[in-house]
């Protein structure tokens, strides 16, 4: 491997890495750093998160721009705030001995007046978020037109973010011949769209293989109910000790959630999230620098700005959306050379995306088990008895002797640590003696015992891609009005007039209940127990038995008559309702065949939900909605 001064390096960049402690370039740093050097080309560099990115585009730039020149030359873009002002701090550092050298961080949540009054002060090198820059383009605040360097770092994460007009609109600010090189974790297919665009005939540098997880990071996932999830969380940490953690939720308000359960529970926690202001984002990232948080409970967008190389686990609370994403979140451990571990946390609905993002970062899951009560104790234990023999004597301490002799003088040495050692064993002990085990059976291996879940119910509810829903949509729809966890909705299935959920068992009477003569946007949505026990893995759907009462009444009774394929016709509840079902049969012939089959004994009850209203409400609640508007969310 090269030295930094083999790069080619000048000296005052020489010595800010001698004072940085930097010893030998990483592999993205020993191939483009000569490139760049070398000649004014474009440059496509794809590696992990962690490898020193910042320092491969950094000091090519800092040794080719003028410093003596107060004229923008280099601009910066990247996805976050946390991520803009630690590349600008970098670049400072990597600069301290170029004199006359100006870097602007240029962000939203802080004054853009600060902000524009340091770019007319001069700066050479601007990092920006794209939202702010473009505002400040708008406004004329800033001049681009004669940048010679232009880098889109994290480019994967900007476009996933819905930044790409706003990347397109900043560089039509720029001229043509400049250099464009672009740094990314991933390459999808909107990074290799925006490449071409923009850039002419680009080096393409890749460290490890495209889309790839690091060697340095271990892959570990454990099947635990939905309803388990946090206490799960919690044993994982109790059984490391010295655990230093990003743990990633899906949505600010479960972030929210966490945090404050573990901070609660006793943890040292802290949230990391879009809806905090800059001013918290920055105590908070400051408290987790310094090891005064254990455990930084965060969103993918918001965890783009962390560069802390000591963290020791990932813990994914929930599986991200977006396969891809699983990459950026286990590249927050394992940098610098260090080894980390990526947890994941999952129900059997989610086994499936084990195998997805497997594929995506070639590596192997290796399914592990929640430690048990009496595991965690001893572990915990252990830890303390470490910390006691790895403690140094403060003689301070020789004075206070006398006394604590003469209060232990009738205790054995055994006897002595036992209760030393008992007032922190006692609180794990007490806490974890009747605890339950956590773990589930199942592999990712076999997708059947994906779908064999006994302790889940499948529904069948009203609402569609007509309504407006997608899967996703739906699933926080149900979520939202059934007050249940994200995970507590899963195998969603979404169909053009219909869809399919499920639960767990156990809370099926709350939802068939909650949806007894439910109305949204002024339909009823009706929502009853399936024998359709998920998406088809060459079973049969349909079957009679197990449906729960009609409970719509009037709301919506001819809604299927005409969907149940070889299935027997129900009789019609209302006079009208069976011309109604003829006229539209053949529109809804196609969803026949991803519906119900066989429902003759399903409606066993329909006289039962039906006498809840008189037959005068019945007529006129039919009118209103044999033909639902779409429900507007």
């Amino acid at each position: 491997m090269s030295t930094f001064q083999e790069l080619g390096l000048n000296e005052d960049l020489l010595h800010a890495i001698t004072d940085l402690g930097f010893e030998t370039p990483s592999d993205v740093q020993d191939k483009a750093i000569p490139i760049l050097l070398e000649k004014d080309t474009d440059l496509v560099a794809l590696a992990q998160t962690g490898t020193g990115k910042t320092a491969a585009f950094g000091f090519p730039m800092l040794q080719k721009i003028n410093v003596d020149s107060r004229t923008t030359q280099g601009l910066i873009l990247s996805p976050t705030r946390e991520l803009c002002l630690q590349i600008t701090n970098e670049i400072k550092q990597y600069g301290k001995y170029c004199k006359g050298l100006n870097v602007v961080a240029i962000y939203g949540g802080s004054s853009i007046t600060d902000q524009a009054r340091a770019v007319k002060k001069g700066a050479q090198i601007i990092v920006a978020t794209p939202g702010r820059m473009k505002d400040m383009i708008s406004r004329r605040l800033v001049d681009i037109s004669k940048i010679e360097y232009s880098v889109l770092d994290e480019a994967d994460e900007m476009l996933n973010m819905g930044f790409y007009e706003d990347i397109t609109d900043i560089l039509s600010h720029t001229p043509d011949e400049k250099n464009t090189w672009l740094f990314s974790a991933t390459m999808p297919r909107e990074v290799s769209t925006i490449a071409k665009k923009f850039m002419h005939d680009p080096v393409e540098i890749t460290v490890g293989s495209k889309n790839v997880g690091s060697d340095q990071v271990s892959h570990e996932y454990y099947l635990v109910n939905s309803r388990d999830r946090y206490s799960a969380l919690k044993r994982l940490a109790d059984a490391n000790p010295d655990i230093f953690s990003v743990i990633f939720c899906r949505t600010k308000r479960d972030t929210q959630k966490v945090a404050e359960q573990l901070i609660e529970d006793g943890y040292s926690a802290g949230a990391l999230h879009g809806d905090l202001s800059q001013n918290q984002r920055d105590l908070v990232m400051k408290s987790f620098r310094n090891k005064q948080i254990q455990m930084l409970v965060a969103t993918d967008v918001a965890a783009r700005g962390i560069d802390v190389d000591d963290i020791t686990h990932v813990i994914n609370y929930q599986l991200p959306d977006e396969t891809e994403t699983y990459t950026h979140r286990s590249g927050r451990t394992g940098r610098a050379g260090k080894t980390g571990i990526s947890m994941v946390i999952v129900s059997k609905s989610e086994l499936r995306k084990i195998k997805s993002i497997e594929r995506i970062i070639k590596k192997q899951f290796e399914k592990k088990e929640i430690p048990d009560g009496m595991e965690i104790c001893e572990v915990q234990l252990m830890s303390l008895a470490n910390k006691i023999h790895n403690t140094e004597i403060n003689h301070e301490i020789d004075k206070y002797l006398a006394s604590i002799n003469q209060l232990f003088e009738e205790s054995s040495k055994e006897e002595l640590i036992k209760k030393f050692f008992s007032v922190e064993f006692t609180r794990f002990f007490n806490y974890y003696q009747k605890s339950k085990n956590l773990n589930v059976e199942g592999s990712h291996g076999n997708e059947r015992e994906y779908t064999k879940d006994d302790n889940s119910s499948r529904y069948f509810i009203n609402v569609g891609r007509k309504d407006g829903y997608d899967w996703m949509s739906l699933k926080d729809f149900l979520k939202d009005v059934l007050e249940l966890g994200r995970d507590d909705v899963y195998k969603v299935d979404v169909k053009e007039s219909f869809s399919f959920f499920n639960t767990d068992k156990e809370t099926q009477q709350k939802v068939l209940d909650f949806f007894t003569d439910f109305k949204h946007n002024g339909r009823f949505v009706n929502v009853e127990v399936s024998e359709d026990k998920g998406p088809s893995r060459n079973r049969g759907r349909g079957g009679s038995g197990g449906r729960r009462d009609d409970r719509r009444g009037g709301g919506g009774g001819r809604r299927r008559d005409d969907r149940r394929g070889g299935g027997e016709r129900r009789s019609s509840p209302r006079g009208d309702s069976g011309s109604r079902s003829d006229r539209r049969s053949s529109e809804r012939r196609s969803d026949s065949k991803d519906g119900f089959k066989n429902r003759s004994e399903r409606r066993s009850a329909n006289n039962e939900s039906r006498s809840r209203r008189s037959d005068s409400d019945s007529r006129s609640e039919n009118s209103e909605s044999s033909r639902p508007r779409r429900s507007r969310r």
